[in-house]
């Protein structure tokens, strides 16, 4: 966020008692600046109930831990008086709320100044802080995002569609990012989507991330994580995830030399064994607070300034951060509390058994939950393409795949998995974020992928036991929705293929899919949410 755009604030009555929170670890952030460090205690705090709220992922809890503690240290040598609460403390209640009242007292506090929390429970708990300590509560806007919630609100009102396109066209206008000085993009045209969708060649092969050896402070939390939250989801080690701003930075060096000018025509591509393939996982950093989004997309730009990357993959990596990451953000808020809740295809189905063990064979779908157990990372078409897919057409109820991929990701928080789950990978929505569900059979996995080669199921066989669940499910849910969506224009093509077929067929269809979706089991109670 630019200086002239940040909401000046009066000094808080001292000492002044500063929360920061786990996907705060920013330098700049709002709560620390124009304040003297010797008249304030920086709080943080290591929670079960953030860790548990959902039982996240074990390399998505070490990864905020060990990033927190990192974090602190680095606080502390710029002269500021760090009250670090690790999960195991005497005393810890294990809440913010609590450790915040705790704090309030032990500092003999004045007031609290604290950056509004990013997720809507956090920000509602942040509400009551006023009463539960007796104090002024300063709740700052967390001016490190591009747009402002005040200016998406802004934004959306009165539009009859909240499309992200035109959103991201005033984010680019507003950073100057591949702008020309005539006010016209770079290249001539907005969006070069066209041009980033290439069927993987065979032995296709991408430069690996940058990966970081464990301190003794990622030691320690790897130990505590083993043994606090060992019954949670995926695998804890190898870890090599960056936890500080310096190891950010050099992952972001990496990304824009080696894999940028490849990010664009292969960002769609899905290769068994090689998880990342030209993405950058830099959103870690980036919801943490490691990385600014402007710095990111700058650094784009330059390589695209300097030639070393082409335009389509810098405007397509760019749209990424400061057009859909902001878009989400300000659709998540626009509609919360109702947006955790909707449901609009009427989902009911329980999560299938094998999200959380890999065990199916559908190849495309255990290889991507293989790699989501080891890594907490999938990138995004997997995640939209084969895993929401799935889910969406087998009529799994949105709330539940949206608590596996809060579960499972290590960049995943409400704000920017919800809205992604329950509307644009879900519908559940009903259209607010996507104009059509993206719904595809098993032939786009199969251009986009090698997935199907080796396959039980045959991807080029329609119908039957031996035909690939993604035709048949695609039809099924086709045709249970047609009264929503036949009248669709992106979806005529569709429905005038399903209207051409034979009656015979279309029951071939119905009861192949109808088949298959009675051989999921549901998943046992506990993933994701453990019973009160």
């Amino acid at each position: 966020m630019h200086q002239d755009e940040r909401t000046a604030r009066r000094v808080p009555p001292t000492p002044v008692l500063i929360p920061v929170l786990g996907d705060q670890l920013s330098a700049d952030l709002a709560s620390l600046r124009d304040i003297d460090p010797k008249q304030a205690v920086v709080l943080m705090m290591e929670v079960w109930d953030e860790a548990t709220y959902v039982r996240h992922h074990k390399k998505k809890i070490a990864l905020i831990f060990s990033a927190m503690r990192h974090f602190a240290d680095d606080l502390r040598a710029a002269g500021w008086t760090v009250d670090y609460v690790t999960l195991d403390a005497r005393g810890n209640t294990q809440s913010f709320t609590g450790e915040v009242v705790r704090a309030a007292k032990r500092h003999k506090s004045k007031s609290i100044r604290v950056v509004e929390g990013a997720e809507y429970r956090v920000r509602a708990a942040q509400d009551e802080w006023a009463d539960r300590t007796g104090l002024p509560v300063d709740i700052l806007p967390d001016d490190r995002f591009v747009c402002p919630i005040v200016d998406f609100y802004g934004w959306a009102q009165g539009r009859r569609e909240h499309r992200m396109e035109y959103f991201y066209r005033e984010m680019r206008r507003k950073t100057g990012l591949l702008m020309q000085d005539d006010g016209k993009p770079v290249g001539g045209q907005w969006n070069f989507d066209r041009d980033n969708r290439a069927t993987p060649p065979r032995g296709l092969n991408y430069p690996p991330p940058e990966r970081f050896r464990p301190d003794d402070t990622t030691k320690e939390v790897l130990g505590l994580v083993a043994k606090r939250f060992d019954g949670h989801f995926g695998d804890l080690e190898p870890f090599g995830l960056p936890v500080t701003r310096k190891q950010a930075l050099k992952a972001l060096d990496q990304f824009i030399a080696t894999a940028l000018p490849d990010f664009g025509p292969y960002q769609d591509a899905m290769i068994a064994g090689q998880d990342y393939l030209y993405h950058s996982s830099l959103s870690l950093c980036l919801n943490l607070g490691l990385l600014d989004p402007v710095e990111v997309c700058r650094a784009a730009e330059e390589a695209y300034t300097r030639g070393d990357a082409p335009i389509n993959s810098v405007e397509g990596f760019i749209r990424q951060i400061i057009g859909w990451r902001e878009y989400i953000r300000g659709m998540y808020w626009w509609d919360m509390p109702k947006f955790a809740e909707r449901n609009a295809l009427n989902a009911t189905r329980p999560l299938p058994e094998f999200y959380w063990t890999g065990d199916t064979n559908m190849r495309c779908l255990s290889e991507s939950i293989g790699q989501t157990q080891r890594e907490a990372y999938a990138h995004h078409i997997q995640r939209l393409m084969v895993l929401g897919n799935f889910a969406m057409m087998a009529g799994v109820a949105p709330q539940e795949i949206s608590d596996w991929f809060l579960v499972v990701y290590f960049d995943a928080y409400e704000w920017v998995e919800l809205p992604n789950v329950i509307g644009m990978s879900q519908f559940a929505d009903g259209g607010m974020i996507a104009s059509k569900p993206y719904a595809s059979s098993g032939a786009y996995i199969d251009r986009m992928s090698d997935y199907c080669g080796r396959c039980r199921y045959d991807v080029k066989q329609k119908t039957g036991p031996d035909a690939c669940p993604f035709n048949a499910l695609y039809w099924h849910f086709l045709a249970r929705h047609e009264k929503r969506f036949a009248a669709n224009p992106r979806m005529g093509t569709m429905y005038g293929t399903w209207g051409r077929m034979s009656a015979e067929k279309r029951a071939e269809y119905l009861a192949s899919a109808e088949a298959f979706l009675d051989t999921l089991e549901p998943a046992k109670a506990g993933w994701a949410k453990a019973a009160p």
